[in-house]
Formats: structure tokens, C-alpha cells, sequence
């Protein structure tokens, strides 16, 4: 159910980033009753708070509904230049763990 895989990956990023449920709440504007909500797979989040938790995690809202299993890199506020740096980057690691593979 899409409840619970938007509770685990909004848990799971807000320890990531160790943050409390009341941190993560203030962010939002929302009580912490509210992210335990969220978390517990209680309520669901409404769409803008989707976005902005997204935003807040540097994921894509996909993720965090689990349409895809990949959490993006926000590049907002990038430039063309330091984008195209970090796609190198991720390809460097790529191609690293790709020799330790083998």
C-alpha cells in the first residue's frame, strides 16, 4: 500500500539526516503528532507538504512514493557547469564500483 511506502521512506530519509519528528515538523510547519502521523502510516501527506518534504530531502516525489526505488540529487540552484561536474562524478563512481566488482 502506498501508505506504507511513504511512512518508511519519510522516516527513513528524516534519520538519515538526524532529525528529530519535531524538527522535521517545524520545517513543515506541522506539529510533531503530524510526522508521527506520517510515519505511522495514519495519514498520508497532502501534495504540497509531498513537495516540500521532497524538497527538504533532496528527493524526488517518485521516491518518496515509491515510483522509483532511486532518491534523486536536487540541482536546484546549480549551475549548468557544477551539474554536469556531479554527473561525472556519479560516472566515476560507477565505473569504480564496476572494477571492484570484477
Amino acid at each position: 500500500m502506498i501508505y506504507s511506502v511513504v511512512c518508511e521512506h519519510i522516516r527513513e530519509l528524516r534519520i538519515q539526516r538526524h532529525l528529530t519528528q519535531t524538527e522535521l515538523g517545524s520545517m513543515l510547519g506541522v506539529s510533531k503528532s503530524v510526522i508521527s502521523a506520517y510515519e505511522n502510516g495514519v495519514h498520508l501527506p497532502p501534495y504540497d507538504v509531498l513537495v516540500h518534504i521532497s524538497g527538504i530531502f533532496g528527493v524526488s516525489c517518485d521516491y518518496l512514493l515509491g515510483v522509483s526505488n532511486t532518491p534523486a540529487i536536487s540541482t536546484n540552484g546549480l549551475t549548468d557547469v557544477q551539474v554536469q561536474s556531479l554527473l561525472r562524478i556519479a560516472d566515476e563512481l560507477r565505473h569504480m564500483n564496476e572494477e571492484v566488482d570484477h
